[in-house]
């Protein structure tokens, strides 16, 4: 391309994004629908999902079929059916709701450990007394023994074994905007090894 008296090469790109919408080389809207559905998800569905979830995280099997709103919503993206659930939560870049409960609960410790929260947390913690032969890092908790099993997945007892397994550089984030970011980087934590992604477009492959 030539304008007064200058050159410049253009690249060559399959779609482009103007005011929102997404045009692509071959006039195809599936990756319109696509985004349309993690926004509308994302907004309408998944925050009833995890609405204080602190405070009534699911530990029986008949919690799951939370986890089966979210299966069954990824299918309605078209081209999307042909995957499995993960290969899905991939390309859609979201995770399960197990691991984005878990995830949650960490941040809402890092809260009340560094108090961002007007919670006590002498009531709900006990923090390590740091010994530097053990490993682990600065904010390690106390593992409580509990009576009963219904006691074990309180939120002040369920969370302790992730929370203790993250590394010194996660938990001595400075703000909680970057604790989530050193947590969405690392693979220490949660039910899965998977890292978050970005979305791509489900019909790549």
């Amino acid at each position: 391309m030539e304008q007064d008296g200058q050159s410049w090469n253009l690249s060559e790109v399959t779609e482009e994004k103007d005011l929102g919408v997404i045009v692509s080389s071959d006039l195809k809207v599936s990756r319109q629908c696509s985004e349309a559905f993690l926004i509308l998800y994302k907004c309408y569905v998944r925050p009833h999902l995890e609405y204080c979830i602190q405070a009534w995280s699911p530990f029986l099997r008949k919690g799951v079929f939370m986890e089966q709103v979210q299966r069954r919503a990824t299918k309605l993206v078209e081209g999307s059916k042909k995957f499995d659930y993960d290969t899905r939560l991939k390309k859609l870049g979201l995770t399960t709701l197990e691991k984005w409960r878990i995830k949650g609960d960490l941040i809402e410790i890092f809260k009340i450990l560094t108090d961002r929260e007007k919670i006590s947390k002498q009531g709900l913690f006990d923090v390590r007394q740091h010994n530097y032969y053990l490993r682990g890092h600065s904010y390690s908790l106390e593992v409580k023994r509990s009576r009963i099993n219904i006691c074990s997945n309180f939120f002040s007892q369920r969370t302790v074994k992730h929370w203790n397994s993250l590394s010194e550089h996660v938990v001595s984030a400075s703000s909680v905007n970057c604790f989530k970011n050193r947590l969405d980087s690392c693979t220490e934590w949660g039910v899965s090894k998977r890292q978050l992604t970005q979305p791509v477009n489900i019909n790549s492959t």
